[in-house]
């Protein structure tokens, strides 16, 4: 067991550490075999440490890459909102201009509606608005210079248009 235990633990070690023994054959062959044992160790724990911030690196390189992809998804998913909107508000320009439009024709059929009722008015029912002008009692200066009303013009016009030619 004990051997087995020397194996697991200090097996490697002790092996390269003899070797760099027999090949310096330094004076004091345990005290150089205690520094190298120690510097072994240091070197292991600086490996390790490595190791452990080699990990740690990955694992935070990972975590920023699924950052990196949650804010393009986050994009995406803003330029498809803010696209959506822009059709929604032009769809929203286009009815309010359909709107308006129907709005216009229906103010100008009721213009010409209006404009059609007014000129079917007779000229008396224009002339019985007060302030009109009247219109069958209109003063004209004759030929002579004399005052002739337009009733006394129309009954002239209609007495030589029954007298026989």
């Amino acid at each position: 067991m004990e051997s087995q235990y020397l194996k697991r633990c200090l097996g490697s070690c002790l092996k390269k550490g003899l070797a760099e023994v027999v090949e310096h054959r330094p004076a004091d062959p345990i005290e150089y075999l205690a520094h190298w044992i120690y510097n072994y160790k240091r070197i292991l724990d600086e490996e390790k440490k490595r190791m452990l911030e080699r990990i740690e690196l990955k694992k935070e390189r990972e975590a920023a890459l699924e950052e990196l992809e949650m804010l393009r998804k986050m994009k995406e998913e803003e330029m498809m909102i803010q696209q959506k909107l822009e059709e929604q508000h032009q769809r929203e320009l286009e009815e309010e201009q359909a709107k308006l439009e129907l709005q216009n024709e229906e103010d100008k059929m009721q213009l010409q509606q209006k404009d059609q009722e007014g000129s079917e008015k007779t000229i008396a029912e224009l002339t019985d608005r007060p302030g009109a002008p009247n219109l069958t009692t209109v003063e004209e200066l004759d030929e002579s210079g004399q005052f002739e009303t337009a009733t006394d013009v129309m009954a002239e016009s209609e007495q030589e248009n029954s007298q026989p030619i």
